[in-house]
């Protein structure tokens, strides 16, 4: 296999202490690791930037400071796993607002007059979602349409290009005790290792 370069994006706002996200990163970023990829991490909860509040300072406005490193490590990945749980059935509030300034006019996507949604500058990557969430997984899949994460990425990592995208719902974490965390660990290994 050929070694690939892999971003993982943790996205859940709560870095003072560890929470399940954090390990499933963990386990993939080991198991990508050993099997000689290139791991990169950004933690959005680290990132100082402001909320965007127009479509003119979205369109014209610069890039925050702290997240133009992780626009650059973006163009170095060529596969993006994002981690996050989902509260309000969507992704938390803080890793849409960096998603909002991440994926910028002239970045994300380029505008051209003769193409009405512009051309997606993020062609040549894939992506990973993986979710945990409280509801049993085929529940929010099969009745809830997963709608959420359906958006994110058709209408987001989609829209700029980023495909195939697949993705790891994990439910009923209140009941994850040390055995199901395990298997869950050896499942986020060995995507890792098949930097899937």
């Amino acid at each position: 296999m050929t070694p690939r370069k892999i971003l993982l994006i943790q996205g859940h706002p709560d870095n003072a202490q560890r929470h399940l996200c954090h390990g499933l990163e963990g386990a993939y970023a080991e198991g990508a690791r050993t099997a000689g990829h290139a791991v990169r991490c950004v933690d959005v909860a680290t990132l100082d930037f402001p909320l965007l509040r127009s479509q003119q300072e979205w369109e014209l406005g610069p890039v925050p400071v702290a997240l133009k490193p992780v626009q650059n490590e973006i163009i170095w990945s060529d596969h993006l796993v994002f981690f996050f749980p989902l509260w309000l059935g969507d992704m938390p509030a803080l890793l849409k607002a960096f998603l909002e300034q991440i994926a910028r006019p002239g970045f994300a996507f380029a505008r051209y007059p003769e193409h009405r949604f512009g051309r997606k500058a993020l062609t040549g990557r894939s992506a990973r979602v993986v979710v945990t969430m409280g509801m049993p997984a085929t529940l929010y899949r099969w009745y809830f349409r997963a709608h959420s994460i359906k958006s994110l990425e058709r209408n987001i990592l989609g829209f700029v290009g980023i495909g195939p995208i697949h993705e790891t719902l994990v439910g009923m974490v209140e009941r994850v005790d040390d055995d199901v965390l395990r298997k869950l660990c050896a499942q986020m290994h060995k995507l890792g290792v098949q930097a899937a």
